[in-house]
């Protein structure tokens, strides 16, 4: 007896084992919640990595705050923030996009906030996630920061990607006053008639021509199968295009309509829409063959190539760098 008690316990403590690896395979992958977001961080910020949580719409949300090391209190700098996609969370993305990796070598803050329901998604729009007001989080995650952190308010710049990527789009319709620029990835732009963002807001996209998930032409949604289960019959089923979506927003930045081309590299070809109001150019890089991932970040095993001709995280930044709330394009 002593035996088959020894041998009951065993197998419970790897049952225990696995599905503890399970947990945390799904944490790593992006699957599921952040556990940094259990035990957050209070007070004034120190370089390196905390997790924060604030009070928006009545419920506690939870977002993941790098400091550079060099870090001053008494000089502000720029924010960026970086949205995960359907089916991630905060330190998913950090892993595919390594902002914080630049913001190491470059000085400035990376906030990587995490969605709400189960998967983990934001309302970007149509029905993702009605009723939870994912732009009235960003304004109030913005305001938690410049609480604890020397924040230049001028200097804000939100990117996405997938659905993180369709949150920036609407983040940039609805609060443009907030935001100096913009960067998506594969965006999955599921509406845009009513965008009217308050002034022209600069854009610089990425997407690739094989996307399995969401497709560079537009249309239906891909990878049916993630759309089964509970609390998923409501996900959109269509996509606007990545150049009909950045047309459009060119369009409304008032951009010269002739795209001019932007010298190929590898896989990668782009298109730039200048003459924009107050200088706000809209960018699209489109990535031959390229799938649902982030052009050199992480590989995502499963849903195409990552293009190694381009660094998303550093075209961003370069140009984001252009661009103030305040004045402007900067020359």
């Amino acid at each position: 007896m002593a035996i088959k008690r020894r041998y009951v316990v065993f197998i419970a403590l790897v049952a225990m084992l696995l599905l503890g690896c399970v947990v945390v395979a799904g944490v790593y992958w992006g699957t599921g919640p952040s556990l940094q977001c259990v035990v957050p961080a209070h007070g004034p910020v120190q370089p390196g990595w905390s997790a924060r949580t604030v009070v928006s719409g009545g419920s506690q949300r939870c977002y993941h705050l790098y400091v550079p090391p060099g870090y001053d209190p008494a000089h502000p700098v720029p924010l960026v923030v970086s949205l995960h996609g359907f089916l991630s969370n905060p330190d998913s993305q950090a892993w595919v996009s390594g902002w914080h990796e630049l913001a190491a070598r470059e000085g400035f803050l990376v906030a990587y906030p995490q969605g709400t329901s189960w998967p983990q998604r934001w309302n970007a729009g149509a029905t993702w996630n009605a009723g939870v007001d994912d732009v009235q989080f960003f304004r109030d995650l913005l305001d938690d920061v410049a609480g604890i952190a020397a924040v230049d308010r001028s200097r804000v710049y939100v990117n996405g990607f997938s659905n993180g990527g369709g949150m920036t789009v609407r983040i940039a319709c609805e609060a443009a006053d907030q935001v100096a620029a913009i960067g998506t990835v594969a965006a999955a732009v599921v509406d845009l008639q009513d965008c009217a963002p308050a002034r022209p807001v600069p854009v610089i996209a990425f997407h690739g021509t094989a996307d399995p998930i969401v497709p560079y032409e537009g249309g239906d949604m891909q990878g049916r199968p993630l759309r089964q289960g509970a609390d998923l019959t409501l996900a959109p089923t269509y996509f606007v295009g990545a150049e009909a979506w950045t047309t459009h927003w060119a369009a409304g930045n008032g951009c010269n309509p002739t795209a001019q081309p932007i010298l190929p590299q590898g896989d990668v070809k782009g298109v730039r829409y200048s003459g924009c109001d107050q200088g706000a150019d809209v960018i699209l890089y489109t990535i031959e063959g390229g799938g649902h991932t982030w052009p050199g970040g992480a590989p995502i095993p499963g849903v195409g190539k990552t293009s190694r001709d381009i660094d998303a995280t550093a075209e961003m930044w370069r140009f984001f760098q252009m661009y103030t709330l305040d004045t402007g394009p900067v020359h």
